[in-house]
């Protein structure tokens, strides 16, 4: 028997896994409180659009509102519960499903951000599990029923990786990532706790900048100015995971050690850091409207993840030892912003920190 999918917040990431892995054969069911969004998905399906025509579809997944929720308790028991909903709603989202999981169900922390620790928080360590959502997915909701990706898909890129908290690989990591395959390229992981620092500080380096700034992601890495705010966001959040005892990958394509040391100053670091990020603005790769999560988020007037993303590896980067005043900066005028103090503008991210 399949096993059953639940998908509590069906936005930009969580709304696309969801369709695709149920176009793909899987029984999923998307839970969302956006009312709207539901009601377009169960009347027209979910429209999917990608950069190119076989990533183009309509599914007609089911969906249902956290009002009605309650109807799992009629059915077959939830075994893969996906959280995908913002960060600061971790809590209630998985006290909301974890009462329909079965025996040996799991919750899933399928989000930005460090999150395992507040859904073991609600299931135990035991039914934890994290997915890190790799930058290639790039997804957004626009409108209500519809998502679209910002990034040609690669198969030589992992997208998607599945990890347990304890660092091993086990059976079911295994196939929650063959699950997640069938959406696109996944492997378990016995690397967790570094696969999320580092996509922490590839979010880090871009997320609030943009949310900032008001600028897309091409144009933010050509700026020569901005440039050098991401690279400094990026090399304080590497030195701060090292100094916790993580394990880095790549920071999309920069190499951690360079991008720490052209934070630091070194010429040569700096230079390789920077070719990397302007020839990585490629037109082909990159959709011309994609925008990272937190500056969707400033344009919809929705709270952003400042403060769990930039905040935490200042907050982090303190108990450690570490000084990320860049981080610390980044996330005061993301606030500013969202407060509607100051516009979002480059100039946000050009001041002392």
């Amino acid at each position: 028997m399949k096993k059953r999918i639940a998908v509590v917040g069906a936005g930009a990431v969580g709304g696309y896994v969801g369709s695709s892995l149920y176009h793909a054969g899987h029984d999923v069911t998307l839970v969302d409180f956006w009312p709207e969004h539901v009601e377009a998905i169960r009347a027209n399906g979910m429209n999917l659009h990608g950069m190119t025509e076989a990533e183009r579809k309509t599914v007609k997944v089911p969906a249902i509102h956290i009002t009605e929720a309650q109807q799992f308790a009629k059915q077959r028991p939830i075994d893969i519960a996906l959280i995908s909903v913002k960060s600061y709603d971790t809590i209630w989202a998985c006290q909301l499903i974890k009462q329909y999981l079965s025996a040996d169900g799991i919750i899933v922390s399928m989000q930005n951000c460090v999150n395992e620790e507040r859904v073991a928080s609600v299931a135990g360590w035991g039914r934890t599990l994290g997915i890190i959502v790799g930058g290639g997915v790039g997804v957004d909701l626009y409108e209500p029923g519809h998502i679209r990706r910002g990034y040609a898909k690669r198969l030589q890129v992992t997208s998607f990786y599945v990890g347990e908290p304890s660092g091993l690989i086990t059976k079911r990591s295994r196939e929650l990532a063959a699950i997640m395959n069938d959406c696109d390229t996944a492997k378990a992981t016995d690397n967790l706790w570094g696969e999320r620092w580092t996509k922490l500080c590839v979010n880090a380096m871009r997320n609030g900048v943009s949310a900032a700034t008001g600028m897309g992601g091409n144009e933010r890495d050509r700026h020569d100015a901005v440039r050098r705010v991401c690279i400094a966001l990026g090399g304080e959040s590497v030195r701060v995971g090292q100094k916790l005892g993580y394990k880095l990958g790549s920071i999309g394509t920069l190499p951690p050690e360079s991008l720490a040391r052209a934070m630091e100053g070194d010429k040569a670091a700096t230079a390789e850091i920077e070719t990397l990020m302007v020839g990585g603005s490629g037109e082909d790769l990159r959709a011309p409207y994609q925008r990272p999560s937190m500056a969707q988020d400033m344009a919809k007037g929705r709270r952003t993840e400042i403060e769990l993303m930039n905040g935490f590896i200042a907050s982090e980067g303190a108990r450690a030892g570490v000084a990320a005043p860049t981080n610390e900066m980044i996330t005061r005028q993301v606030l500013r912003v969202e407060r509607g103090e100051i516009p979002p503008r480059p100039e946000n991210v050009l001041v002392n920190s």
